[in-house]
């Protein structure tokens, strides 16, 4: 009988612990980056008249901010911030890049280090733009540092942009396709001689450029910068969502045995918008109405994967974008003809490269099965809370310099968002504080020559009440000096002396 007993008790133990490692298993976390996809580009949000139902569908059953913000209104900024928790200003080198050495410094912490301290799996699939090696960078030999070295186990990455050379794809270190007998050679100063450009060879191009981009002819697209050699190893532009949403379904199964981390950086809407044939046509607004449309069913895609691998239950899903819409970013592609009634920046004023609200606040939407309930809330958040915040839910002391514990607010249903933060667009910055928005007096150009996007910049402060003007048409610097002095001491008390 005592016998019995014990086996009885032994088993009762085993049944609490096992329900207990249940209970409190790490959940992985999934980090889905759009590029340059606006605040108005998801249905969800009601402000645009493209149809996002993938991206609907996860809204719908999670939580969607209304007051998300990226920390820059570029990408590799953003990007930086993001995966540091720091704010993009305090590093001199966190701007927009062209073939440029990594930017984090790899004894930096980051979100992945983090999580690997933790027992994560890490990995990212997509778009990098945050610099490789620390010197010239010779693109046949093993590449390092890179995202292997400041955090992740395993990376698939373009190196920069879609628009800028090299067209390969690198991962782990490595040139995928690379055929040593036809090394890669890399100039953003002059071309090699021999090689068609898109300024000097029209006849060979597909896609017509606009401004910028007439350096080198892959694929008939032209692109910044001069390459020659590597041609087995140059990626399909029309297969690259497919190759990306491969490598993350790969990494997913490969992993899926112990916690993990994918940061899936989509390539798209940025330019150039090359869908796939299969969604050419399907928006009615031309290339990049059907590259958000792609995306979606990319998204789409990755929700059905973790549902068929039983893993919807236990991960975090985070959708959001690096900076806000762009229609004319280089290449004459019908962007602005075919935009129709749509509107990519919703009813915030700027866009991408702006210190108004259109240039860093974005769609942002997190999801856990069971765990966040449906909400829309106007807490606001930051994508650079992610690492303070996915540290305090698995049980992590690691923090950043700049970033929030917001976790009850983007993973639990309560909570309250931030106070203020600094948002910044190409090094110049802007104080949002509750309501109020403060942008400082800025030389240079109102509106963007080539893009036409409203850009921030006046000879005056400038003051505007988001609870009554969202869209920042009233200047309210001038009539309301107590409040306009108040938000430049908070300002210049975070952000420093310029």
């Amino acid at each position: 009988m005592r016998k019995c007993s014990v086996v009885a008790l032994l088993f009762l133990i085993s049944a609490l612990s096992c329900k207990n490692e249940i209970k409190f298993q790490k959940p992985n976390v999934i980090i889905i980056y759009a590029d340059d996809l606006g605040y108005g580009d998801v249905s969800s949000y009601g402000l645009g008249t493209l149809t996002t139902p993938n991206i609907d569908k996860i809204a719908q059953l999670g939580a969607r901010f209304t007051s998300g913000y990226s920390s820059s209104a570029t990408c590799s900024p953003s990007r930086y911030a993001l995966l540091t928790g720091t704010y993009p200003w305090r590093n001199k080198r966190a701007k927009i890049l062209t073939g440029a050495n990594l930017i984090i410094d790899t004894t930096e912490m980051t979100l992945p280090k983090m999580l690997k301290n933790k027992g994560y799996q890490t990995g990212i699939v997509g778009k990098w733009h945050l610099g490789l090696g620390d010197s010239k960078i010779d693109y046949n030999q093993k590449i390092s540092p890179g995202p292997n070295q400041v955090g992740f186990d395993h990376s698939f990455i373009m190196p920069d942009t879609q628009d800028r050379v090299p067209t390969v794809y690198i991962e782990n270190g490595s040139v995928v396709n690379l055929d040593p007998e036809d090394p890669i050679e890399v100039s953003f100063e002059k071309n090699f001689e021999g090689q068609p450009t898109g300024k000097d060879n029209p006849e060979l191009l597909s896609m017509k450029w606009h401004h910028g981009h007439n350096g080198s002819i892959v694929n008939g697209v032209p692109r910044i910068g001069f390459m020659k050699g590597g041609t087995k190893a140059q990626w399909s532009d029309i297969d690259m969502a497919d190759e990306f949403l491969h490598q993350a379904k790969k990494y997913i199964s490969t992993v899926k045995e112990k916690p993990f981390f994918l940061f899936y950086t989509l390539q798209q809407p940025h330019v150039p918008r090359t869908p796939h044939p299969r969604f050419e046509g399907k928006s009615g607004m031309g290339p990049r109405g059907d590259a958000i449309i792609e995306a979606d069913w990319c998204i789409g895609q990755i929700y059905a994967h973790l549902e068929e691998n039983n893993l919807l239950e236990n991960t975090i899903l985070i959708l959001s974008s690096d900076n806000g819409p762009v229609l004319n970013d280089g290449y004459y592609d019908d962007a602005v003809e075919k935009l129709g009634d749509h509107t990519p920046s919703g009813d915030l004023r700027g866009g991408k490269y702006s210190l108004f609200e259109a240039g860093t606040r974005v769609p942002f939407i997190t999801y856990w099965k069971g765990k966040i309930k449906p909400q829309v809330t106007d807490a606001m958040v930051s994508q650079i809370d992610f690492l303070n915040s996915i540290a305090s839910l698995i049980g992590s002391e690691i923090r950043s310099k700049d970033g929030m514990d917001l976790s009850d607010v983007l993973f639990k249903n309560s909570g309250e968002g931030r106070n203020e933060l600094v948002l910044e667009a190409q090094t110049k910055t802007a104080f949002r504080n509750k309501n109020w928005v403060l942008i400082p007096p800025y030389k240079g150009a109102a509106k963007s020559f080539y893009t036409n996007v409203e850009l921030g910049n006046d000879a005056n402060y400038q003051l505007f009440d988001l609870h009554t003007d969202r869209s920042q048409q009233n200047n309210l610097a001038e009539s309301h000096p107590e409040k306009l002095n108040e938000m430049i001491e908070r300002y210049q008390e975070i952000r420093g002396s310029q």
